[in-house]
């Protein structure tokens, strides 16, 4: 595939917005988190109060596009802080399941109740129809990042 220079700059222009508005969203949310809470965590809870039913540690990375590493640490994290529930699969031992605790829940609700207003403050100073207008597109990249994976 042939990239003219105006399709470069485009590309590079927008993957640039991106990634620096990831950077800037991840530092604001970050710190206006509950203390000890990283934003891995709230996403791993916020995934599991959202789905309602257990997941597996490989569901789990495969839905957030990390390694099983990297998601057996961050269930280890919160399962120390009481905030997710770890059993056995009774058919097969190896596998295990993840389900979101009573404080899990609680943590997720004031975690969210911490960023709303910042994720709010954003969208209301844009606009919500511009922002109605973006997703359709950051959904099709992501769906067509996944795809090329």
């Amino acid at each position: 595939m042939t990239s003219s220079t105006g399709t470069d700059s485009l590309a590079v222009a927008l993957f640039s917005e991106i990634f620096m508005a990831d950077q800037l969203a991840r530092n604001r949310l970050t710190k206006a988190l509950p203390k000890g809470m990283e934003i891995s965590h709230f996403s791993v809870l916020n995934h599991l109060a959202r789905s309602g039913d257990e997941r597996s540690p490989a569901q789990l990375a495969r839905a957030f596009h990390v390694t099983r590493g990297a998601m057996t640490n961050t269930l280890s994290k919160l399962e120390w802080a009481g905030h997710i529930h770890i059993r056995p699969d009774w058919d097969d031992a190896r596998r295990k399941f993840i389900s979101i605790s009573p404080s899990g829940t609680v943590a997720r609700d004031a975690a969210l109740a911490a960023i709303a207003p910042i994720l709010n403050q954003v969208v209301d100073s844009i606009g919500q129809d511009k922002v109605k207008n973006a997703l359709p597109v950051l959904r099709e990249m992501r769906i067509r990042l996944e795809n090329d994976a």
